[in-house]
């Protein structure tokens, strides 16, 4: 049975609501979590779970990057669980000149903001990495690069939370928002209408349907990203890897056209390779198709050749909340009390979630 009143209300039970929702939990504020599916059910399970740096803008997105980084170090403890979170490094992969180039330049603008990170040629790049081609021309390395089970991270945030008194309602979706003289004042769902004076949209792709319930137009679009699960095989892998391209192509964006979508890879505490992802806009089509996985399947094994003797035994696809400069829509809403949003992370929503919660 809900309750009839509530200090908070998150919409949105992925990883970045289930933060929310610890973090106000940890101040002992009276907060109610509404999900209209499972916990993670959306994004949050159809992700990878890499917590790299290295592909933050240098700036405001970096700058969370590394605060976010810092907590992750305790969170296993402060939770009580098992994320599967692992420090062990991260790398993007340079294959040509135009991608060495451009890191180049975003190394060191990444250093000046504190990032650990380093240029590493060829022969150091295979040495920390042995499974890479011999093709590539180097890669940048940070010690900073982690990975988590994004799903595990969720149920952690919710499990804690719901230990420290916010309450969790499931399979609970939200229909309409009251405003009073531009105040929120009732969120309503099927049951029941729940008193409020903070409602916090944290509903990812979904949060512009959110938005609209209060008259308002969030520039969020949901961006499919394609993935591969090859069969557990003994560890290849020391890191996580991410390859140069569409950071490239922030310097020169013509590379995209000609190269196609980046790659990712990291190798799961069972063993299964998560490999992703392509980018696509193609509203809420949730699909595989042959054309993506193909894709990927074919940039992978350039990099890791011995991959291609390695079964893939599932794929599936995820929608990424995009915004147009590829950063958060965080805070308050000008015109709207007690109105915030917490959406738009894209692929970032796992290496931001304990910073954006907090």
């Amino acid at each position: 049975m809900l309750p009839r009143k509530a200090e908070v209300i998150v919409i949105g039970g992925g990883v970045i609501g289930s933060s929310i929702t610890y973090y106000l939990a940890k101040k002992r504020v009276n907060v109610v979590l509404l999900e209209k599916n499972g916990i993670a059910s959306g994004t949050s399970s159809s992700c990878e779970g890499l917590v790299i740096l290295q592909s933050k803008k240098p700036g405001v997105h970096l700058k969370l990057a590394l605060e976010s980084a810092k907590k992750f170090s305790n969170l296993k403890n402060e939770l009580d669980y098992d994320i599967e979170y692992r420090n062990n490094g991260g790398m993007v992969v340079i294959e040509n000149n135009e991608e060495l180039k451009a890191m180049k330049i975003f190394v060191e603008k990444q250093k000046s903001l504190g990032l650990k990170v380093s240029l590493l040629d060829k022969n150091k790049a295979i040495k920390k990495e042995p499974a890479l081609s011999c093709d590539i021309l180097g890669s940048t390395f940070s010690p900073l690069d982690a990975q988590v089970n994004p799903i595990y991270l969720s149920y952690a945030f919710i499990n804690s939370a719901k230990n420290l008194g916010a309450k969790i309602y499931t399979h609970t979706e939200v229909t309409g928002i009251k405003l009073k003289s531009n105040k929120i004042r009732l969120i309503e769902t099927p049951v029941a209408e729940i008193e409020t004076e903070t409602a916090i949209n944290a509903a990812g792709v979904y949060s512009p349907e959110i938005g609209r319930m209060v008259n308002l137009d969030i520039p969020i679009k949901p961006r499919r990203g394609q993935l591969l699960v090859t069969e557990s095989i003994p560890k290849i892998l020391n890191g996580v890897l991410i390859s140069a391209k569409y950071i490239a192509a922030k310097f020169n964006p013509k590379l995209a056209e000609i190269e196609g979508e980046g790659i990712s890879i990291e190798q799961t505490a069972s063993g299964n390779l998560l490999i992703g992802s392509t980018r696509e806009f193609v509203g809420m089509n949730k699909s595989t198709t042959l054309e993506g996985i193909n894709s990927i399947a074919k940039h992978i094994i350039m990099l890791f050749p011995q991959l291609e003797e390695v079964n893939i035994i599932r794929t599936f696809a995820g929608f990424r909340p995009y915004t147009l400069d590829g950063l958060p829509i965080l805070g308050k809403v000008k015109g709207i009390e007690g109105f915030i949003i917490a959406a738009g992370h894209e692929g970032d929503g796992v290496a931001l979630s304990p910073i954006t919660g907090d």
